[in-house]
């Protein structure tokens, strides 16, 4: 997993510090956000190698939309640790049941964490 760099705004820190639900729009904001969360949120471009595997605690998140990631990827990696392994590799094998497509131009899903209905 390779370094990225990001900012979390002063208006997106005070909406997540409400409380309220968060959906992330890809596996980089996941990134971005969890790892602007272990480090207390400080203001300005941080960079996060945070590689997000089975077990990862996650303290912002709540929801994620993103696309099907290609098999043994280290975002499939992450889409799992978030949404389950079983619930995840289920969600996969619909998908090319029914012929979805994969990777960046390809169709995308909802996930709650693991344990949610």
């Amino acid at each position: 997993m390779g370094v990225e760099r990001y900012i979390v705004s002063e208006e997106t820190r005070e909406k997540i510090r409400t409380g309220r639900r968060v959906i992330a729009v890809g596996t980089t904001t996941v990134r971005a956000l969890e790892s602007a969360a272990l480090g207390g949120f400080r203001p300005g471009w941080q960079e996060t190698d945070l590689f997000i595997t089975p077990g990862f605690e996650f303290r912002v998140i709540s929801g994620l939309l993103t696309n099907f990631h290609l098999p043994k990827s280290s975002l499939l990696i992450l889409v799992s640790a978030f949404g389950g392994r079983e619930r995840v590799l289920e969600a996969y094998r619909e998908a090319v049941k029914e012929r979805y497509r994969f990777y960046s131009f390809g169709d995308a899903m909802l996930l709650f964490p693991a344990g949610v209905p």
